[in-house]
């Protein structure tokens, strides 16, 4: 059970700050690429590092659980971003989203349920 709880953990706190890092690195300063900017800068750099990062330890979870099992649980991370985004950006997120995010938690729970 540790030997893929902790790797899970690892990815989905891993793409949640890469997803910060990119999203607050899309409104800063930066290098402009084709004429659209800013889309080069240390937090969008730094956002794919742990991006990679975030694939390391996703691919320690494939090694002990099976693909349809494991992108199940990967799932958290579009629930732990809306959170950050909402808590650490302030993004408005509506009743509806809500309820969509209450739906995934529950598949994610009924995918982990039928593995027993």
């Amino acid at each position: 059970m540790t030997k893929t709880l902790l790797p899970l953990i690892g990815m989905i706190c891993g793409t949640v700050v890469a997803n910060l890092l990119m999203k607050t690195g899309a409104v800063a300063q930066g290098v402009q690429l084709f004429g659209v900017g800013p889309v080069i800068n240390v937090r969008v750099v730094s956002g794919f590092a742990v991006y990679a990062m975030a694939a390391g330890f996703y691919v320690m979870v494939l090694r002990y659980v099976p693909l349809n099992v494991a992108q199940s649980f990967a799932a958290l991370q579009f629930v732990a971003v809306i959170l950050a985004a909402n808590f650490l950006l302030g993004e408005s997120v509506g009743l509806v989203r809500w309820f969509g995010i209450a739906m995934i938690t529950g598949g994610i729970f009924l995918v982990g349920y039928s593995t027993r």
